[in-house]
Order: C-alpha cells, then structure tokens, then sequence
C-alpha cells in the first residue's frame, strides 16, 4: 500500500466519515499487517484474504499488545467503541479502493464479537485480594 495514497485517502474519508479519527485508519492497517503475520497468510493469492471474525480477534490482541492498559482509553478516543466500529473502518477503506473484499464480506462479520470492557479493561484490573494464594519466602516467616 502506497503511504502517500493511504494518508491522502484516510484524509478523504475522514471528510466524509467524521466518525472515527485518521488515526484509527492507520490502526486497522498495521493490525491487518499484524494479523496476516499471526495466521500465517500468504503475501499474494486467495489464501491471503482475512475474514472479519479473524480481524476482529487479531485487532484485540495487537491492541492490548501496543496500548495495554490504555487500549480502552486510545480505540474510545479515536470513536471505536464495539467491534463492528472495525468493520464500519475497513468497509469505508473497501469503499475507498484501499482493500479488497470478497462477496461473502459484510460489515456484519464483525458485529458484537466481544465487549470492550471485558476485552480491555478487565485484564487490567486488579484480581480479588482473597482468591490469590500468597506465598512467603523464607526469610519474610517469623519463627513462633
């Protein structure tokens, strides 16, 4: 993908599509990146082509892997706040010539996969202070 092109096209969409920050765009492309890396797709050929429920699941583990704790905070900021937001973002890049589809993709692939705050903010938060096991070392026993 051409970078000019891309910022050029984001910059047009944006106009059109206020919905979601520029930023957000180039999210979605480093995590398609991402994902094609982590399934094991081809550069080139059908075999290349990543299903929606396949980005959706990628995008979460590349977002908490890039922002961690923050991720929740960075994607509600950019105006993504449910998994078909990532859908509403590659289909206005489809529409604009930047990707590809096939005739089975809808933006409803990527519909209510998972929630935010479950997939965000929860693994973050700290656990139940009694249900963690804690263990001493020798030296932190005092002898009765």
């Amino acid at each position: 993908m051409n970078d000019n092109a891309f910022v050029n096209t984001v910059g047009q969409i944006h106009q059109n599509d206020p919905r979601y920050d520029e930023e957000a765009y180039f999210f979605i492309r480093d995590a398609l990146d991402f994902s094609a890396k982590a399934l094991s797709k081809p550069r080139s050929g059908p075999d290349k082509h990543i299903s929606g429920t396949e980005l959706v699941e990628c995008v979460r583990e590349f977002a908490l892997q890039e922002f961690g704790p923050m991720t929740y905070t960075v994607l509600t900021a950019w105006g993504i706040e449910a998994t078909s937001d990532f859908g509403e973002i590659v289909f206005n890049l489809v529409d604009a010539g930047m990707l590809g589809k096939t005739d089975e993709d809808r933006k409803e692939d990527f519909a209510s996969k998972y929630d935010f705050v479950e997939a965000f903010v929860k693994p973050f938060l700290p656990g139940d202070p009694s249900s963690r096991e804690v263990t001493r070392s020798e030296d932190d026993r005092h002898p009765s």
